[in-house]
């Protein structure tokens, strides 16, 4: 299994990620995240674009096995749908492989069953979060592709209708697995979706839109699994999808993720100075140069 990270800078350097601490601690992240995964998956692939390539490869030297430019393709692309490079990281991707968010250290190796796994995830959201009525949710672009006249996805529409109330997602801190085909669909699905002009006028009607890519990546992922793991004809009937928790309760624990060997900055414990000092402590232990290299360049 292959390690992946992906960076679309364009994003990043426009403000619309959650930011770190200090620009020091986003360097020192690629530096400890690459260097704990790469002991246990030795072949490692960076997806970025040619500014994120000379950030993090020519200047920073970090040693990634394969290092792709594909993210130039975005350069056209809203920035707003900012997993856009993570969607484009997991289409390209020709064998089994785990892809892992900056803000993951994966100090130990995934567990077989889940590294065995057609689909695997970090863990499922629902039913613990996300009712219907919740801020940011699938029903507020249903109506914007409602008032244009204009279908979601089959797997979207079904797994809705489902259930009025709650909606699943799964959370992608880390995410691949082995059925490479269904992977690529779903991420074609979903980049798509987002970036297909024939779907230009219902997203113009979304305001703040960028606060909706963990629906796009998160929930499309729940309800393609559950609808190929159950249709008669498709090609990936009998799909599942694995978790390394079972749920956000236990992705939090302290003692959980210890015994995992996984650490997940999630969205602003990446600005949480206690987290930026353990940073800094670690990447100071582990390689004093490359702590160096980052003070330079900030």
């Amino acid at each position: 299994m292959r390690a992946v990270w992906s960076f679309w800078s364009r994003p990043f350097n426009t403000g619309k990620s959650f930011a770190w601490h200090k620009p020091i601690h986003h360097l020192l992240a690629w530096g400890l995240s690459l260097r704990a995964a790469s002991r246990h998956y030795p072949e490692t692939v960076l997806v970025t674009d040619s500014a994120g390539k000379k950030l993090l490869v020519d200047q920073l030297g970090l040693p990634f096995t394969h290092v792709s430019t594909e993210l130039d393709r975005l350069n056209e692309a809203d920035s707003d749908w900012w997993t856009l490079g993570k969607l484009t990281a997991y289409r390209l991707q020709d064998q089994p492989f785990v892809h892992l968010d900056t803000d993951v250290f994966l100090w130990n190796p995934l567990p077989p069953q889940l590294g065995q796994a057609a689909v695997f995830a970090q863990h499922p959201e629902y039913p613990y979060f996300h009712r219907i009525d919740a801020n940011i949710n699938p029903a507020d672009i249903e109506r914007c592709f409602a008032a244009e006249g204009i279908d979601l996805p089959a797997e979207w529409q079904w797994t809705r209708s489902r259930d009025d109330d709650l909606f699943p997602q799964e959370n992608c801190g880390i995410f691949g697995g082995t059925n490479i085909e269904f992977i690529r669909y779903y991420s074609s699905l979903a980049i798509d979706l987002v970036t297909n002009p024939k779907y230009r006028a219902a997203w113009a009607r979304l305001p703040r839109k960028g606060y909706y890519n963990i629906v796009i990546e998160q929930f499309l992922l729940s309800a393609c699994i559950a609808y190929h793991r159950f249709h008669p004809e498709s090609p990936f009937r009998g799909v599942r999808i694995r978790h390394l928790f079972s749920g956000p309760n236990e992705t939090f624990d302290p003692q959980e993720a210890a015994r995992a060997g996984y650490t997940h900055l999630l969205a602003d414990a990446k600005a949480n100075p206690v987290n930026a000092e353990r940073i800094e402590a670690r990447a100071r232990r582990e390689d004093p140069a490359f702590f160096r290299q980052c003070e330079m360049l900030v």
